[in-house]
């Protein structure tokens, strides 16, 4: 069953959520979001580094689910757990503002396939009627997420099936009519034209890593909801299964098109990209049912991403580490605070779309980079924990535990270096907005429930604003702080 009594979720509805938190709308975008980067040869070698990197980060939250089902929304207690409160904050609001960003990237793509349908009413997915439109289904998902995670898991799985059809009918429909002639010319994207566009096959490699990585974020989204999973085993199964479905469809995504059309005509395609190219092959059709295609995906993953943006900061909440008010729930048992405050967030943000103007690839990058610093302190949690090899299940376990924690640490710290250095730059600076939230937080957990302050000498260091350790991190993050405005004021100043 996918879903079981209570309102808990099963493997079949984690493993839709899974997929559904990583198809977004933007996969159909690949086949010219890869080209434009690279030529064949050199995107699948992009795709396989990706592939084994987020293979282990996706086994470390695998091990870590079934060694550690007690921490409930896991991407945030592995930070608590793993290091200290402060640390497990920054990885809650880190991630919390990345699913509001992501979100806003939804609505602008979703406007912009609208686009198609309704020629020049929805233009670049931010427009007046573009915002409008877009904080209207901000509320509606709302309205719907506040219903409980049962009506929505249920809906985000039907709505996975819906998405899922179309990317399978244009792997077919593109694999049967494959012409390998096409595929393999200039497969290494080393002839002087192509170079003289992309660069040398290296920097061809490197160059779309960013976009291999946006289209793996949530991973984690079995993770952040195992609180509501009916067995806490079926949390790193999803995981894995999720990730494994979703990398072949990647693959294909990028690939195929290759045989259909040049990277030179697939790099300057329009979005969504499948719908070009399925175009190509079996004339406006093709069109239509990769723009329906992308409808479905949008608002399916949308409303995952809605789920797990009320989850983070309502579980952080219940420990502590957010202000009291946001663990509250409604009646149906969903984040009542949480989920009004995120969609109020996104409404700001929605807003501010209006005046970028590129708001697709500017949602996409700070997304890619915001969510970093959960999987670096994920992956360096299960290392850390893997090495005191006292749990049982590591234990059977523990080489691959140990080769997953660092290998995706690395793969982490490789894709900070590979990002876009402003983006980079504004990790901390985003990070330390939300220290006013922890003090907060910090200052009503001293107090008692008579609302007396603790002061027995065990609570002293648990009275402190900042513990020893945690001031240290404080002390690192505003060093970062420093180094980034200069970096960004540098960078500014060169233009």
């Amino acid at each position: 069953m996918g879903q079981s009594k209570g309102g808990k979720l099963g493997l079949i509805a984690l493993i839709a959520i899974v997929m559904s938190s990583m198809i977004g709308g933007g996969v159909y975008s690949l086949p010219q979001n890869i080209a434009q980067y690279s030529a064949p040869g050199p995107a699948i070698i992009a795709w396989i580094i990706t592939g084994i990197g987020l293979f282990f980060i996706a086994n470390s939250f695998s091990i870590l689910a079934n060694a550690r089902p007690d921490l409930k929304a896991g991407i945030y207690m592995y930070a608590h757990e793993g290091f200290n409160p402060f640390a497990g904050f920054l990885v809650a609001w880190g991630y919390w503002l990345m699913t509001i960003f992501g979100n806003v990237a939804f609505a602008v793509i979703l406007m912009d396939a609208l686009n198609t349908f309704f020629p020049g009413v929805f233009t670049n997915g931010n427009n007046l009627t573009s915002i409008i439109c877009g904080s209207i289904l901000i509320w509606g998902y709302n309205l719907l997420v506040s219903r409980g995670v049962k009506v929505a898991g249920f809906i985000n799985f039907i709505g996975t099936i819906g998405k899922t059809i179309p990317l399978l009918i244009f792997i077919i429909v593109v694999g049967v009519m494959l012409d390998y002639s096409n595929l393999t010319h200039n497969f290494w994207g080393n002839d002087p034209h192509t170079m003289s566009e992309l660069g040398s096959p290296g920097r061809q490699i490197t160059n779309p890593l960013m976009v291999t990585l946006w289209v793996f974020v949530g991973v984690e989204g079995a993770v952040v909801l195992s609180g509501n999973a009916k067995n806490p085993k079926d949390v790193g199964k999803a995981t894995l299964i999720g990730f494994f479905l979703s990398l072949f469809i990647y693959i294909a995504l990028s690939i195929l098109p290759y045989s259909v059309a040049s990277q030179d005509t697939l790099a300057k395609m329009a979005t969504p990209s499948t719908a070009e190219v399925l175009k190509l092959v079996i004339g406006e059709a093709g069109s239509m049912i990769m723009s329906i295609g992308v409808i479905i995906s949008v608002m399916t993953g949308w409303l995952a991403w809605t789920m797990l943006c009320a989850e983070i900061p309502m579980a952080a909440s219940e420990n502590g580490t957010f202000p009291k008010f946001l663990s509250i729930k409604n009646g149906r048992g969903a984040a009542k605070y949480s989920l009004l405050i995120s969609s109020a967030i996104m409404q700001i943000a929605m807003i501010l779309v209006y005046f970028s103007k590129n708001a697709w690839n500017t949602m996409v990058d700070i997304t890619s980079v915001m969510v970093i610093p959960a999987y670096l302190a994920t992956t360096l949690f299960l290392f850390k924990y893997a090495l005191k090899g006292d749990n049982e299940v590591i234990k059977k376990r523990r080489i691959l535990a140990l080769m997953s924690g660092l290998v995706g640490f690395l793969f982490c710290a490789f894709m900070l270096y590979a990002s876009n250095p402003l983006y980079v730059a504004v990790i901390p600076l985003l990070l330390t907005l939300g220290v006013p939230l922890y003090i907060w937080a910090k200052k009503e957990s001293r107090t008692t429930q008579n609302g007396t302050i603790e002061t027995t000498e065990a609570q002293k260091e648990k009275e402190r604003l900042f513990r020893r350790d945690e001031l240290l991190y404080l002390i690192l993050l505003l060093i970062l702080d420093a180094v980034a405005v200069t970096a960004l004021f540098l960078m500014l100043f060169k233009h």
